[in-house]
């Protein structure tokens, strides 16, 4: 698994401590599944060479019926924190859509579709924060898109990420789940 990553342990996602649900697909045009995300999703703001904390592009397909919304959260559940490092949070995302453009995640929010909310990352700032290890270990940044059965969940800018991860809650009907890695 995750290729350079294979003499490495990792602890488990967080979705392995919760009720299961189907999958659905999601892909990206920046990086493939457990493939080395490139610089600009990288972040400027920790510093990598390259970073522009740029949004990579998703797409997904094959949610089941009954879905009223979507979300899309991103995680490093390897940063040094002892409770991972949330990167980006994007809630109310209409049904109908199924792809968020490169760069959707800009903290003006212009990339994303009316209605959508997106709140701050563990860095404290709106919009995507993109990839920024120490020095080290490989890390992953798992970006998952949560099926909903709901068309709002409440969440509004100024939610935690454990606050929103806690009105989303319950309404997963479905989680798709694709995964970039990065270094330094």
């Amino acid at each position: 698994m995750f290729g350079a990553m294979a003499d490495q342990t990792f602890p488990p996602l967080q979705y392995e401590f919760m009720p299961p649900v189907p999958s659905f697909t999601v892909v990206s045009d920046d990086f493939d599944d457990g493939e080395r995300m490139e610089a600009p999703q990288a972040s400027g703001m920790f510093g990598v060479p390259g970073g522009t904390d740029t949004s990579p592009h998703l797409r997904w397909e094959g949610a089941p019926d009954g879905t009223k919304s979507f979300a899309v959260t991103c995680l490093d559940p390897d940063a040094p924190t002892g409770n991972g490092f949330w990167h980006w949070g994007v809630f109310n995302l209409p049904a109908d859509v199924s792809e968020l453009p490169t760069g959707a995640g800009a903290a003006d929010g212009s990339g994303l579709p009316a209605g959508a909310v997106q709140i701050r990352s563990d860095a404290n700032v709106p919009g995507y924060v993109g990839a920024g290890p120490p020095p080290g270990r490989v890390h992953r940044y798992v970006f998952a898109v949560h099926a909903l059965d709901v068309e709002q969940t409440g969440v509004d800018a100024d939610a935690t990420n454990a606050f929103a991860g806690f009105l989303m809650y319950g309404h997963v009907l479905a989680r798709a789940i694709i995964t970039g890695t990065f270094s330094r």
